[in-house]
């Protein structure tokens, strides 16, 4: 399916590509803007940055490299995910979830929106180059790219395993966290980047149980939405495994302490037994109720990390 090929729903648009009904203020448009950058999603990559910096550090970073580092990041993801809207308007249309996102209410034109996106992600370059390193801004950059060009353009309209190959772009703002700290990389953020890279699928494929007919209706091929329903659980438990012993590795390898490491367990085995209980009763409501968990499991995997650094030495 060639991008962009289905048209928008004419109904929701006016001409000149205005909503109905639409009262454009300063502060509307604004916050159309800053709902470009799904700062949702922004917030999740962020939790994982401060972290991996405080461990390549072995300890609190210069405030000024954190600082710079999220404004960075978070600008380059910012940028990333507007593109995504751009491209995805024509599906974002037919979906109940995401019929709201300023490109199809017509709160923002999408030339206007692309061009705010490309110029997100040149500050971004210089912010993470100038304050940091450009290694950090070479990883930021390639996310970016890797997110838009092989997850938005080419693999989320035709493939199933869209989320699991297109995901890897959001395990990089680790890889970014430690090459502002040390402008290298090591054994441990590769370690995190595994472990987010493997977290990726059975969170997003929570989400996409609550809303598979939603992406039946765009021609989306998110697993739940294309194989059956225990057989995309089977999938998320065997990821949700993977993701487990992957966080364990993380104790040798970054030469983590108690605290982390009965952390990851407590926090696997819950996570491990969600998914569990997903496959045996797969449900909307259960599988909401893991992605919230989802959420919460990641933030707290990486809250123990930086405890454990600053009390578990």
């Amino acid at each position: 399916m060639a991008v962009g090929s289905r048209p928008l729903v004419p109904s929701r648009l006016a001409p000149g590509g205005l909503g109905h009904g639409t009262r454009r203020t300063p502060t509307s448009v604004i916050g159309s803007y800053v709902a470009l950058t799904k700062p949702r999603i922004i917030e999740l990559l962020l939790i994982t940055t401060v972290p991996t910096m405080v461990l390549a550090q072995r300890g609190w970073p210069a405030t000024s490299l954190v600082a710079v580092t999220l404004l960075g990041g978070a600008l380059s993801a910012g940028g990333a995910n507007a593109v995504n809207m751009y491209v995805d308007r024509d599906i974002d249309a037919l979906m109940q979830r995401t019929q709201e996102r300023p490109l199809v209410t017509g709160a923002i034109a999408p030339r206007n929106a692309l061009v705010f996106a490309l110029a997100l992600e040149v500050v971004a370059f210089a912010v993470l180059w100038a304050g940091a390193n450009l290694l950090s801004a070479v990883l930021a950059l390639s996310a970016a790219a890797f997110y838009i060009g092989v997850y938005t353009l080419w693999l989320k309209r035709t493939s199933r395993q869209n989320i699991v190959i297109g995901g890897a772009a959001g395990a990089v703002p680790v890889l970014v966290g430690w090459t502002a700290v040390q402008d290298s990389l090591a054994w441990a953020p590769v370690v995190l980047f595994v472990v987010m890279f493997l977290w990726t699928p059975p969170h997003f494929w929570a989400l996409a149980v609550k809303y598979a007919d939603d992406y039946r209706a765009a021609d989306v091929p998110m697993l739940p939405s294309v194989v059956p329903l225990p057989q995309a659980v089977r999938q998320m438990v065997w990821y949700t495994v993977a993701l487990v012993i992957a966080t364990l590795v993380l104790v040798p390898v970054a030469d983590l302490g108690w605290i982390y490491g009965v952390a990851a367990a407590v926090l696997g085995a819950l996570f491990l037994a969600g998914t569990i209980a997903l496959e045996r009763r797969p449900t909307p409501a259960a599988s909401m109720r893991l992605f919230g968990f989802s959420i919460t499991y990641v933030t707290l995997l990486f809250a123990a990390m930086t405890v454990d650094v600053f009390v578990g030495r």
